[in-house]
């Protein structure tokens, strides 16, 4: 704990009474801690001589997160997906309509959109989740000047540089994700996306690779990931639980929702894996997840459980029931395939 404090001191008292002094003066209540980092690695970064073009990544990159997290702020608690796919796809191209109807299905099912301001997949996924349910992050490239039609000039559409900073708005509000057919950029989201959820570091979420109907994008994407990475033993069997492929949209839009029908939410206490949910496993249910999943568990069993402390004092869904286990923050296929199962009647 105090190498913790330390850390996030300026190291020169007189600078951080004035932080505070600053924060009481701002009428900071909560949060007080990571406001008082967030200036001090500022006043660090004078210390340490940072130049120049340090200092300007990071000033357009706060002031870009900054800007999104308001936008976003008035609608955390509706669900949103995030849809990926080729700025280059035509308005008369099939894929555009697939993004357009499964934009739409969403919408209809009261979910928002959040893709990218610029043409193509981007253009099809805002046209179908309408202005009052639609995102744009735009990214400001020498070819694409301005946002697509179906955006400009929404108050939903935040303006970026950097690709990182998208990147994270992207992915950071959403609750499940379709990739439509595109080049590197949107095998390169792809490949991160599936990197968060593989490695824990995104919550697990549905995430849908979409193709027209006889399509071949995605399956030959998929042979190449089970052929030559899962061949050479660079991925599990069990990573290829992560995601599904869908030339049917309302298969697609189903594979979303269905992902929330019995679970909600996860939490990680200490080394403690909750799972809250809609409604609770019978007792036939969880001796089932138990024989299933065991191979998952470091250590004990998969249980019910109460809310946990640190979830009462945050007052963190404490309605709702949950199970706990000793996850092994390892196989996170394998935690996908569980969700599957408490969503299976």
């Amino acid at each position: 704990m105090a190498e913790r404090t330390r850390r996030r001191r300026t190291g020169r008292p007189e600078i951080d009474r004035s932080i505070e002094e600053l924060l009481d003066a701002a009428g900071a209540q909560a949060n007080r801690d990571q406001l008082f980092e967030i200036l001090a690695t500022t006043i660090r970064m004078a210390s340490n001589g940072a130049d120049r073009l340090d200092l300007k990544i990071t000033n357009a990159a706060v002031k870009e997160m900054a800007e999104a997290f308001a936008v976003f702020a008035p609608y955390r608690s509706v669900p949103k997906l995030t849809m990926f796919g080729s700025a280059r796809t035509r308005a008369d191209d099939p894929l555009y309509a697939q993004a357009r109807e499964l934009a739409a299905n969403l919408a209809r099912a009261g979910w928002m959109l959040v893709t990218g301001a610029g043409p193509g997949i981007m253009a099809a996924g805002l046209e179908g989740a309408g202005p009052d349910k639609a995102f744009g992050i735009n990214i400001r490239l020498p070819f694409e000047d301005a946002p697509n039609a179906f955006i400009s000039g929404d108050p939903k559409l935040v303006e970026m540089k950097y690709f990182f900073t998208r990147k994270l708005m992207l992915l950071k509000e959403s609750d499940g994700y379709a990739v439509l057919p595109g080049g590197f950029g949107t095998l390169d989201e792809s490949f991160e996306l599936l990197t968060l959820l593989q490695t824990g570091k995104a919550e697990p979420s549905p995430l849908v690779f979409v193709d027209v109907p006889e399509g071949s994008y995605w399956r030959a994407w998929e042979r190449f990931v089970t052929q030559e990475l899962g061949a050479r033993g660079l991925v599990s069997p069990d990573d290829t639980a992560l995601y599904r492929i869908t030339d049917d949209v309302a298969c697609a839009a189903q594979e979303v929702l269905d992902f929330y029908r019995t679970y909600h939410s996860l939490r990680v206490v200490g080394d403690l894996s909750v799972i809250r949910l809609r409604t609770a496993p019978s007792d036939d249910k969880l001796a089932l997840l138990n024989r299933e999943f065991a191979d998952i568990c470091a250590h004990g069993d998969i249980h019910r459980t109460d809310p946990l402390p640190q979830e009462r004092a945050g007052r963190d869904n404490v309605d709702l029931p949950r199970i706990a286990l000793h996850f092994d923050r390892i196989h996170y296929g394998r935690l996908r395939q569980l969700i599957d199962a408490l969503n299976r009647d």
